[in-house]
């Protein structure tokens, strides 16, 4: 099914190549879905998978322009890793925030951006926005310290975003922020021992009195309220809402787990027989089709949830204005509620297709793995985007999160 919901002002250019993107991801789903038990079982995702996203353009569409990268919209950003997620959840995960990580970068300063990109442009970067780390301030710039996890897409990026706090600046508007680090300047520790998602290798980094200049230093509260460091100003992708935008690239691999799973019950109820019933196949039940019906339309709702919001951020961006807070609440439950949706596509497929969805051979077991998995990352948390959003829709700000 075709949802076309897109930001207003979006151009035939921007679409024609948004389809183009995508086309390119679907090409790639047999592979992609190839590796995927593997990916799972190994805990990895291949270099294979890795070189052929890069070769197709897919991992480099939030590197600006100015680098060689796409420096596209968040739409299409999620379309691309939806459409990789029908194939494999953790390659999925991992397009998405490696991609979103080249988005951090492009708002910082023009030195940062350099120093990441200048001398090799297909960098990529990974990233942990939460504090975890301390940033003491020392001449020109930092020493930084800390524990990261989890660090999606660590294994194949050349550089870390990593979320720090400034204890001599407590109580003013930098104590917060995010700092670059190059990777070789970290150690990983295999941590990412999980049910789901387990190919996304989110494992934990660490940095001991590293030094980062002070132009590689990026306040959070600032960037909350669309103050970014970056001076190419004309560039509309990184004007786009922190938090909002930080929430939604999560989606993107639980819109394609959800088209996955209903994909798979498409695929096998007409093939298989409802046990310990008349019918000759599950396609003839009502109760089956009932559950398809309920899947289908639960997974497009999460698509819709998600677009708005995708078109929410694009038209703020194009727009040059710092969406509101009430606004940027909507995003952020709205990134929530398709999150949600899209689980519950899931489970309804597994719960019709009963207990053999769970056998190791069958890949819905997977899905479902990896859906439950992601669809819980503390910024998705539905609970408290509707605690924020229902404050704000009674004026009630700043109560919960800083994170809006």
């Amino acid at each position: 099914m075709s949802i076309i919901m897109d930001a207003p002002h979006t151009t035939d250019d921007a679409r024609t190549l948004r389809a183009e993107l995508v086309e390119r991801a679907a090409k790639l789903r047999p592979l992609l879905a190839g590796n995927a038990d593997s990916t799972d079982r190994e805990r990895g995702v291949p270099a294979e998978n890795i070189t052929a996203l890069a070769e197709a353009g897919l991992l480099s569409l939030m590197r600006p322009a100015r680098y060689g990268g796409g420096q596209t919209d968040f739409r299409t950003l999620l379309e691309v890793s939806r459409e990789v997620g029908r194939a494999c959840g953790s390659t999925a995960w991992v397009t998405a925030l490696l991609n979103a990580g080249a988005w951090f970068v492009g708002l910082f300063p023009a030195q940062a951006q350099d120093d990441v990109w200048a001398d090799t442009p297909d960098a990529r970067i990974a990233g942990v926005v939460t504090p975890s780390g301390t940033a003491r301030v020392v001449d020109g710039g930092y020493r930084v310290s800390g524990r990261w996890a989890p660090a999606s897409g660590c294994a194949h990026a050349d550089w870390a975003v990593l979320g720090v706090v400034r204890p001599d600046a407590e109580g003013t508007s930098d104590a917060v922020g995010i700092v670059l680090v190059p990777m070789p300047e970290l150690s990983i520790v295999d941590t990412w021992f999980v049910a789901g998602m387990r190919g996304t290798a989110s494992n934990t980094l660490i940095g001991e009195d590293l030094f980062v200049p002070a132009h590689r230093f990026h306040s959070i509260p600032d960037a909350v309220e669309g103050r970014y460091a970056t001076p190419f100003t004309d560039e509309a992708l990184y004007r786009a809402p922190f938090v909002p935008a930080t929430a939604l690239v999560l989606t993107g691999p639980q819109l394609g787990l959800a088209a996955a799973a209903v994909d798979l019950l498409a695929e096998r109820a007409p093939q298989r027989a409802l046990t310990m019933t008349s019918y000759a196949t599950q396609a003839e039940a009502p109760t089956i089709q009932i559950a398809a019906a309920n899947a289908a339309s639960l997974a497009d709702s999460a698509q819709l949830h998600a677009y708005r919001a995708a078109a929410d951020i694009d038209e703020a961006a194009r727009a040059g204005v710092v969406a509101d807070y009430d606004a940027r609440a909507r995003m952020r439950m709205d990134a929530g509620v398709a999150a949600v949706h899209a689980r519950e596509a899931v489970r309804i497929v597994c719960s019709a297709q009963g207990a053999s969805s769970f056998g190791e051979s069958n890949p819905l077991q997977r899905v479902w793995r990896d859906i439950e998995t992601g669809s819980r990352h503390a910024v998705l948390n539905p609970e408290v985007a509707a605690e924020i959003y229902g404050k704000s829709l009674f004026g009630i700000r700043g109560t919960v999160s800083a994170l809006v």
